[in-house]
């Protein structure tokens, strides 16, 4: 089986169709105010209307309050929320929706700490970029991934491409793959050639296996 694949960044409802038309299982909506590919709440429960139910709706948020991440959640109609910041998942407990935390792995020692994380959150690792948040397209460290991955599921996101993510995908071995900024013609408008091409490299792949 191939992993499971989210599209993030998503502020187009064209866009969102075209990526759950080939074969996305959940879409990224970005709330963070610095962040290029920002959309309005409003805008994103329009999209996130149209979405058929077993596609999952992720916001992503840095450093939110939780009153204002549950405020969004209840709004929008999200299934899950990926914290994206130094935030703790203790304190977004109440919050009426699944949890991923981005993770950024650059020794054992981080592995360590992400591996011990409560079972109920699901890890998201990317690469280090303390500035940007995410979206940036430098690649994850692959290794560190995979030693995390052997030990619990992860979805892995940091520089994913059509061209790399078979590897990735065969070093790492994840449960679920995350691209955003791969797949545009600029910052929160997906190119429908980039996104074609993703999924057939995950089919060609798939075929390999």
């Amino acid at each position: 089986m191939r992993p499971r694949v989210k599209i993030c960044g998503i502020t187009r409802a064209e866009d969102a169709a075209l990526a759950v038309r080939l074969g996305a299982d959940a879409l990224g909506f970005v709330f963070w105010s610095r962040s290029p590919r920002l959309v309005h709440p409003d805008a994103a429960r329009a999209v996130a209307a149209t979405v058929p139910v077993l596609v999952a709706r992720v916001g992503v948020f840095v450093d939110a309050r939780p009153q204002e991440v549950t405020r969004i959640v209840r709004h929008v109609g999200l299934d899950a929320v990926q914290l994206h910041g130094e935030e703790s998942v203790e304190a977004y407990a109440d919050v009426p929706a699944r949890i991923i935390k981005a993770v950024v792995l650059r020794s054992q020692t981080d592995v360590e700490r992400a591996a011990a994380m409560p079972a109920h959150v699901t890890l998201l690792i990317d690469a280090a970029d303390p500035e940007r948040r995410g979206g940036t397209g430098r690649r994850a460290d692959w290794e560190h991934a995979a030693r995390l991955a052997a030990r619990r599921p992860v979805m892995l996101a940091g520089g994913l491409s059509p061209e790399n993510v078979a590897e990735a995908i065969s070093v790492v071995r994840p449960w679920a793959v995350d691209i955003s900024s791969g797949v545009e013609d600029e910052p929160g408008v997906k190119s429908p050639v980039r996104l074609a091409q993703f999924f057939e490299a995950l089919t060609d792949r798939l075929e390999e296996a």
